[in-house]
């Protein structure tokens, strides 16, 4: 059994169902050490929901820095009896590895420390910093996870070049794909008054149903923007809508709708925000008597455009598998939005994401391999660059 392979199924071993790591940190922590990184354990949020936080690094702050990141934490299995092996005892059969986290994300996780491993042994004094910024709470609220730790980060001025976010990214075979930025979240309730009633006496009172009805199919209508080159239009999508005391002759007295934009470098949450208040002035709607709307915003889209990592990791790709890596901003949110705040080229990059979230998540045996090789091969582009851009003297 190989070096990543071995470290997959350890991780896998270990029930980080969010916001538990389980231990996971304190395994790669200990290794990490060995390498020469100074590795700190930034925990932050309350007790009920302690978040484990890890950032390691190799390096004196005065070279480029590449960081690699990701999350320890897993989604819950599902129900149990619907797996084909427990998920928490990594199996292997029909060239797969099974188990929960097994592609989202600790296979990253694993290639991303082997790969150090082999490339810090035939390049002890590399011409770059290395770091891992580690979470377990992306898979839940991530709010006291990879946010607390960038925010630490900013306040001390650490400098950060390249960002490396292991997230399942391909489509058929590891290196297919890389994400070079990922689209903006907010989500918005909107709550409709009116006036509850007998619904045989509709004159003595308001529906709400009626007065959002028109206003929600406009909202459903409208084009937000056509998306640029490297993102999809803006798009809004209802999640939950209610009304009702659940009697069939009763007018509701509220109508609470929840939705969600994911929205493109194209426009701005302010921008979204004032055409939505627009159209439903335009149905009559008057904000704060006949409706209120809460807004949150969980993340403002990013961008890495080609250039040095973008570059590399490319070349990396096509030196290992010989793909050629397809550029992408689609699917949801990922941490790389609060990691972007700080460094200036983020991208994603992992195996077949097929399986993520699902019973029986999986990895094919033959992608993890090539995974850490590119990872590998990455680390010696960029260390490449830096030699050449700073010769010694």
């Amino acid at each position: 059994m190989n070096a990543t392979l071995r470290l997959t199924e350890q991780l896998i071993a270990r029930a980080s169902v969010t916001p538990h790591d389980a231990g996971c940190q304190a395994l790669l922590a200990e290794r990490l050490g060995t390498l020469g990184f100074a590795c700190e354990h930034l925990d932050s949020g309350p007790a009920d929901f302690r978040v484990s936080n890890l950032w390691a690094r190799r390096g004196n702050g005065q070279q480029p820095t590449l960081v690699w990141a990701g999350h320890t934490d897993v989604v819950p299995t599902g129900p149990l009896g619907a797996w084909h092996s427990d998920p928490f005892t990594p199996s292997q059969r029909d060239g797969r590895l099974y188990g929960r986290g097994a592609s989202d994300m600790k296979t990253s996780l694993a290639a991303m420390l082997v790969a150090c491993e082999e490339f810090l042994a035939q390049h002890p004094q590399p011409a770059i910093d290395i770091a891992f910024l580690l979470t377990s709470d992306e898979e839940g609220p991530a709010l006291d996870g990879t946010a607390v730790v960038c925010d630490t980060l900013q306040q001390r001025g650490e400098r950060l070049d390249w960002c490396i976010v292991g997230e399942p990214t391909a489509s058929q075979r590891s290196g297919d794909t890389i994400k070079n930025g990922r689209r903006g979240s907010m989500s918005g309730k909107l709550t409709i008054h009116g006036i509850q009633g007998h619904i045989a006496y509709p004159q003595l009172a308001k529906n709400p149903i009626h007065l959002a009805a028109a206003a929600l199919a406009e909202l459903a209508a409208t084009v937000w923007d056509v998306g640029n080159a490297f993102f999809q239009p803006t798009s809004f999508q209802s999640s939950n809508i209610h009304a009702g005391t659940g009697a069939s002759n009763v007018i509701p007295g509220t109508l609470v709708l929840d939705f969600n934009f994911r929205f493109s470098t194209e426009t701005t949450p302010p921008d979204l925000q004032q055409r939505v208040a627009e159209i439903l002035q335009g149905h009559g709607l008057q904000a704060g008597t006949d409706y209120e709307l809460a807004w949150t915003v969980s993340g403002l889209p990013f961008l890495t455009a080609p250039g040095t990592l973008v570059d590399a990791v490319r070349a990396a790709i096509a030196a290992e598998t010989g793909l050629q890596a397809q550029l992408s901003t689609s699917g949801g949110t990922s941490d790389g939005r609060f990691i972007a705040r700080i460094c200036p080229q983020v991208i994603e990059l992992g195996p077949p994401n097929a399986s993520i979230h699902q019973v029986n998540e999986h990895v094919a045996l033959a992608d993890i391999e090539p995974l850490k090789n590119i990872y590998r091969r990455t680390l010696e582009l960029l260390d490449e660059q830096a030699r050449a851009s700073h010769p010694s003297p």
